[in-house]
């Protein structure tokens, strides 16, 4: 199967506009994502699709393949699925552009699904990490999610969840890890359908995926690093690799 990575890389982010361009030790937030990216050599191609001429100039500076979008786009998938349209692909990955602690262990675990046994019948995948710190429990920047015993996702909230009612049992919490792999069918099925209630209410778009009866398979990965969303996400991602040389 042909597999590509593609990064969505939109500048005027909501939470924290231009988040791609700043600053991660030496090289740009987006810089990291696409170098980490390539660097796990699991893909027969990796791009950015962007809607910045500042990051497409960036990528380009780093000798990177990035293309423009011609459309405005509600959501990153949709951004993806212009970008991969006319090409010849099965199996399509969207890394964020604010992962910058990409790995390969965890992207190759995403990749296996589709291979290993019932394989077949994934028509999306994605990532989970455990939340040890019950602020990022509690934080609504840090998307939660339940799974069923067969790893499919049953809810994705900005809230806690599950509740911990019965507080004689230790609660387990799962971060949902922004990184998708997709059937290519079943990414362009997305862009057709019309922004769910769900969805709307928590804007978190793979609950359009769960509202349309499409399972959603998860991976639980080791610590994936940080995921840059606000000013403080970037401060914190800055100490990790000061204190730890992080490289992929």
């Amino acid at each position: 199967m042909k597999t590509i990575a593609v990064i969505p890389a939109r500048y005027a982010a909501t939470r924290f506009p231009g988040k791609l361009m700043q600053k991660l030790g030496d090289k740009s937030v987006i810089a990291h994502t696409y170098e980490n990216t390539m660097a796990t050599r699991l893909f027969d191609e990796v791009m950015v699709v962007t809607d910045s001429p500042v990051i497409f100039d960036e990528i380009t500076h780093y000798g990177g393949y990035v293309i423009m979008s011609k459309f405005s786009h509600e959501s990153g998938s949709d951004r993806i699925a212009e970008a991969v349209a006319d090409l010849e692909v099965d199996i399509v990955i969207n890394v964020q552009g604010d992962e910058p602690f990409v790995n390969k262990e965890a992207l190759l675990k995403l990749l296996n699904i589709f291979y290993e046994k019932g394989g077949s019948n994934v028509q999306v995948a994605s990532i989970m990490q455990q939340i040890k710190e019950q602020q990022q429990v509690n934080d609504p920047n840090y998307v939660k999610v339940v799974v069923d015993k067969n790893m499919n996702a049953i809810m994705f909230s900005r809230s806690p969840i599950p509740y911990h009612r019965n507080t004689e049992i230790h609660a387990i919490y799962y971060e949902h890890i922004g990184i998708y792999a997709f059937r290519k069918q079943s990414l362009m099925n997305f862009t057709k359908w019309e922004m769910t209630p769900l969805e709307i209410a928590e804007k978190i778009e793979c609950l359009r995926y769960l509202e349309n009866g499409v399972p959603i398979k998860m991976v639980i990965s080791d610590y994936m690093g940080i995921e840059i969303d606000t000013p403080e996400d970037l401060e914190k991602a800055n100490i990790l690799i000061k204190n730890t040389n992080y490289t992929n």
